[in-house]
């Protein structure tokens, strides 16, 4: 806090305090820039889907990998964009040659159809990909015990 002393007219020193500002804003200002950080860097595929759950998952660098969402009804997005079926094997060859990468990972939906998953690994993998990781939400109730 600042302070500032004036004289009266008595001749008393009357204390005049101010609460500076300057910290609180600085500190405000701070915690809003990371709130816009993390809030951004939540934001995975931006599709709704439901994860299936694991013991264990392993943490993945998105920058470099083609994200492939299969949601419920079985439609199909490419780094959170949908994709036609009739389109998909020459959108996921360009997704794959303008990224530089072999690596896909499948988020699936628990409601999303086995037999439709299969068929886009299929397609990926005439694609050009050849490193596949399906995607997985961490169940601490299924932790193994040691």
């Amino acid at each position: 806090m600042a302070m500032n002393t004036n004289n009266n007219s008595d001749g008393e020193d009357a204390i005049m305090s101010e609460v500076n500002l300057t910290p609180l804003i600085d500190i405000m200002l701070v915690l809003l820039i990371i709130f816009m950080v993390t809030s951004t860097a939540a934001l995975e595929s931006g599709l709704d889907i439901e994860l299936p759950k694991t013991s264990i998952t392993n943490e993945k660098k998105t920058d470099e990998i083609l994200i492939i969402t299969l949601n419920k009804e079985g439609k199909v997005a490419l780094n959170g964009k949908y994709v036609d079926d009739d389109k998909l094997p020459a959108e996921m060859a360009a997704k794959l040659t303008e990224m530089k990468t072999e690596s896909v990972i499948l988020e699936g939906d628990t409601q999303a159809f086995l037999g439709k998953a299969v068929e886009i690994m299929d397609i990926a993998k005439s694609a050009g990909a050849k490193n596949f990781s399906i995607a997985a939400d961490e169940d601490p109730t299924k932790r193994m015990k040691k």
